[in-house]
C-alpha cells in the first residue's frame, strides 16, 4: 500500500481526491485559498493520484488556489472542474494551463427530473451540449472526464447516448455519478457494465465512479463499481461534501488495504499519513468527526468491554483487523470504564510503571468501579490518582490546584493558576493572559513547566443535555515532536479544558523526567569509568 506500482498482479485503483472542491461544498465547510493549498500538499504526501482543487469559475479565491495548486503540486493529476459551459471550461483549462499534468472535469445534468425542472431543455438539446462543450475542452486537454450528473436515475436508453456522444467528441474518462445517493451497490456496479457493452467506444475508455452517501452507501458502492471493472474512484477526505457527503477516502482505501487480496486491487496512498490528513481537514473545516467514524473516529480502535479488553492483550487481532498505529492513529485501544475488567486495571497500572500488592489493586478497582459508575470512561490522569491514594504517593509531577479567571467582552483574559510540583512540594501561582480564557489558562500553566510545550489542538463535547450538562474538554499538545493527549470532564467547561492540558502536560513531564533520569544515569556511569 505504501507503494505507487502494482504488485502481484492487482489492479491499479487511481483515487481522485475531491476534498478542495465536492468537500468543500458541504455547507459551512468554506476553505481560504491558502487552506486548500496546504491540504493539497498534504493530499499528496497521503499519495493521491489526482487532486480536484475547486471550481475556477465559482469565484477569484478558487481560482487563484487552482492555478497555485497546479505551478506546485507537480506529482499529483490536476483536475479542473467545470459546468457544460464554455465560460466554465475556459476558467478551468486557464486555472490548470501550468499543471504537469491534468484533466478537465465537465458535468451535465442527464435525469428527466434534472432536465425538465433544472435545466428545462430537451434530451436533443442536452445531447447537442454535451457534444459542443466537451469538443471545446478537447481543443485544450488530452484527457476530458465527462458526468452525465443524477445517472443512477436517468434510464439506460438516454444515459447510452449521451456517453456514445460525448466518447465520439473525444471524452475519455466516463463518470457515471450516483449524485444523490440512490443506487444500491448490485444496481451500481451493473450499470458500468452495461455501459462498457452496449455503448459504442465504450471499451475504449476509462471510467470512474463519483458517489454520495445519502443512504450509507457511498462506500459499497464505490466498491461495486470497482469489482464491475471501475479503475478511478472519487473520494474526500472523512467523507466530507453535499448533504450526507461523499465516498470516504480512508473508508474505501482501508477496505482495499484489507480485502485488497479477495477485491484483485490496490491503491498507492500512503496509510500512515491517513489519520493526519484527516485531523487537518477536520480542523480546517471546522467539522468534527463522528466517535463511531470507521478508520479515524474516536471509537475505531477503542475497547472497553472486559471481554475484549482480555482478548486483545493476548492478540491484537482477536478484535481488530486493521492496525492503528500503521495509520498514524496514537495507539489507546482500551479504554477504561465500567466495563472494564481487572486485567486491563492491572494492565495500565504495570504501564505506569507501578508495582502494587494485591491488596492495593483490589482497593484501587473496587474505586475505580465506583468512578466508573458516574462518568462512563476513567481517564489515565484519575487512575493515576486512585494508585497514588493506594500507595500514599502521588504519581503525578504536577497537580492544578486552582484556577481564577478574570473574563470579559473587551481586553485580555487573565488566569491565574496556582499549580503544585510534588517535586518539591511546593505550590505556586502563575499568571497568564490571552484573547480567549483557554489561551490564558494554557499560558499560566506553560510557565511551570521546564520544557516548550506547543498547543495543538482543543475539541469540546457535551456530555448531556440540559443547564447542568458536564463538558469534556481533549486537548493535544507538542513537546519536541511527540504528541500528548489529555481528557477531562467538568461542569466548567474552562475548567475541563485546563484539566484536560494539566493532564497532557504531565504526560510529558512523565517522559522527560525519565529521559533526564537516564540521561544523569549515564552521565554518573561516565564519570565513575574517567575515575577508574
Amino acid at each position: 500500500m505504501t507503494s505507487t506500482t502494482s504488485t502481484n498482479h492487482k489492479r491499479k485503483i487511481t483515487i481522485f481526491d475531491t476534498t478542495l472542491r465536492d468537500g468543500e461544498q458541504a455547507p459551512g465547510a468554506m476553505l481560504r485559498p491558502e487552506q486548500k493549498i496546504v491540504i493539497a500538499r498534504q493530499l499528496a504526501k497521503l499519495g493521491v493520484d489526482v487532486i480536484e482543487p475547486g471550481f475556477p469559475i465559482s469565484s477569484p479565491g478558487d481560482f487563484a488556489a487552482v492555478q497555485q495548486i497546479s505551478r506546485e503540486i507537480r506529482s499529483v493529476e490536476i483536475c479542473g472542474f467545470a459546468r457544460a459551459v464554455k465560460g466554465d471550461i475556459d476558467a478551468a483549462v486557464k486555472a490548470t494551463q501550468d499543471a504537469e499534468r491534468r484533466r478537465l472535469h465537465m458535468f451535465l445534468s442527464s435525469s428527466s427530473i434534472h432536465l425538465d425542472f433544472q435545466l428545462r431543455k430537451s434530451r436533443e438539446q442536452v445531447i447537442q451540449m454535451a457534444r459542443e462543450m466537451v469538443a471545446h475542452a478537447k481543443q485544450f486537454v488530452d484527457r476530458v472526464e465527462f458526468s452525465p450528473m443524477d445517472a443512477t436515475r436517468t434510464g439506460d436508453e438516454f444515459l447510452f447516448e449521451m456517453i456514445e456522444a460525448v466518447i465520439e467528441e473525444g471524452a475519455t474518462i466516463i463518470n457515471i455519478p450516483d449524485t444523490v445517493g440512490y443506487a444500491l451497490p448490485e444496481e451500481y456496479g451493473a450499470m458500468f457494465s452495461r455501459v462498457r457493452k452496449n455503448v459504442r467506444g465504450g471499451d475504449k475508455v476509462e471510467y470512474s465512479a463519483h458517489c454520495h452517501n445519502d443512504l450509507g452507501l457511498a462506500v459499497a458502492n464505490s466498491l461495486a463499481a470497482i469489482q464491475n471493472g471501475v479503475t478511478h474512484v472519487e473520494v474526500t477526505v472523512n467523507g466530507v461534501g453535499e448533504r450526507a457527503g461523499n465516498c470516504s477516502m480512508e473508508e474505501l482505501v482501508m477496505a482495499i488495504e484489507t480485502r485488497g487480496e479477495a477485491m484483485g486491487v490496490e491503491t498507492g496512498i500512503r496509510a500512515e499519513h491517513i489519520y493526519e490528513t484527516s485531523q487537518m481537514v477536520s480542523r480546517s473545516m471546522s467539522f468534527p468527526i463522528a466517535f463511531n467514524k470507521p478508520i479515524v473516529g474516536r471509537n475505531a480502535f477503542q475497547h472497553e468491554a472486559g471481554i475484549h479488553q482480555d482478548g486483545l492483550l493476548k492478540n491484537r487481532s482477536t478484535y481488530e483487523i486493521m492496525d492503528p498505529e500503521k495509520l498514524g492513529i496514537p495507539r489507546s485501544m482500551i479504554i477504561l470504564g465500567k466495563h472494564s475488567g481487572r486485567h486491563a486495571i492491572k494492565h495500565r497500572i504495570g504501564q505506569f510503571g507501578v508495582e502494587m500488592t494485591e491488596t492495593q489493586v483490589e482497593e484501587v478497582y473496587e474505586a475505580f468501579k465506583e468512578l466508573a459508575d458516574r462518568q462512563k470512561v476513567v481517564h489515565d490522569h484519575q487512575l493515576l490518582g486512585l494508585v497514588g491514594h493506594a500507595v500514599n504517593v502521588s504519581l503525578e509531577p504536577y497537580s492544578l490546584v486552582s484556577v481564577q479567571l478574570v473574563t470579559g467582552n473587551t481586553g485580555h483574559r487573565m488566569a491565574s493558576c496556582t499549580i503544585a510540583d510534588h517535586a518539591t512540594g511546593q505550590e505556586t501561582v502563575y499568571t497568564g493572559t490571552g484573547a480567549g480564557p483557554v489561551e490564558a489558562v494554557v499560558a499560566g500553566i506553560k510557565q511551570a513547566l521546564p520544557f516548550d510545550v506547543k498547543f495543538s489542538d482543543l475539541e469540546l463535547y457535551s456530555l448531556s443535555s440540559g443547564e447542568e450538562a458536564n463538558g469534556e474538554a481533549i486537548i493535544t499538545i507538542m513537546v519536541e515532536e511527540k504528541s500528548y493527549r489529555g481528557v477531562a470532564e467538568h461542569r466548567d467547561i474552562l475548567l475541563a479544558a485546563a484539566h484536560a492540558f494539566m493532564a497532557a502536560c504531565n504526560q510529558a513531564a512523565r517522559d522527560y523526567n525519565r529521559q533526564r533520569s537516564a540521561a544523569e544515569g549515564s552521565m554518573e556511569k561516565a564519570v565513575k569509568a574517567s575515575v577508574s
